[in-house]
């Protein structure tokens, strides 16, 4: 199975649609999905293997994830997402997860996601990507401010978390209002 490869400084992205996400879920072990997923648990392989079997898509959307590879090692320390993909109206939403701590706070993500948005806007026919934060999730309401998103509203009791619902505040970027990234 190949699997394209966007390069940046520190990382490889390991991009990973429909078709390939298929095959790996349907062919590796418990053991190889661990590893190509990032999957360093076994409540999170259960978790990946849920997401798999309630499909990633739908007559209209889909799903691209990049899996980030730490270039040193290959070992996947996080995950980058356009998921809510609507081809047809070139819009997407953004998500993203670091796996291992010891990777927070050094740039991979900023990296990983500058990345993936000029990867979106130059390779998939984007003109928006949107992204929903939580307002207390401090260190991604930094990341998407400083890649240029702009908050366009508030999505009242949007998330259910922990038997709480949640407000999303909801980002957009155009691609015409891209700097140079």
């Amino acid at each position: 199975m190949e699997f394209e490869i966007i390069e940046t400084k520190r990382l490889l992205l390991r991009k990973s649609g429909i078709e390939q996400l298929n095959f790996v879920f349907r062919n590796y072990s418990d053991e190889e999905l661990s590893t190509f997923l990032g999957a360093y648990s076994d409540t999170a392989l259960a978790t990946d293997k849920e997401r798999f079997k309630q499909g990633f898509t739908s007559y209209n959307r889909s799903v691209v994830i990049f899996h980030l590879l730490n270039k040193t090692d290959n070992k996947v320390i996080g995950a980058c997402a356009f998921h809510n993909w609507y081809a047809i109206h070139q819009r997407t939403e953004i998500g993203y997860d670091m796996k291992l701590d010891e990777y927070k706070q050094k740039g991979y993500m900023t990296e990983a996601v500058k990345a993936i948005i000029h990867h979106g806007f130059t390779n998939m026919n984007l003109n928006r990507i949107e992204a929903l934060v939580s307002p207390k999730n401090i260190p991604s309401l930094k990341l998407i401010t400083k890649m240029g998103f702009s908050q366009e509203g508030v999505l009242k009791e949007h998330y259910h978390v922990d038997g709480v619902l949640e407000d999303s505040l909801l980002f957009g970027l155009l691609k015409k209002n891209v700097q140079k990234i």
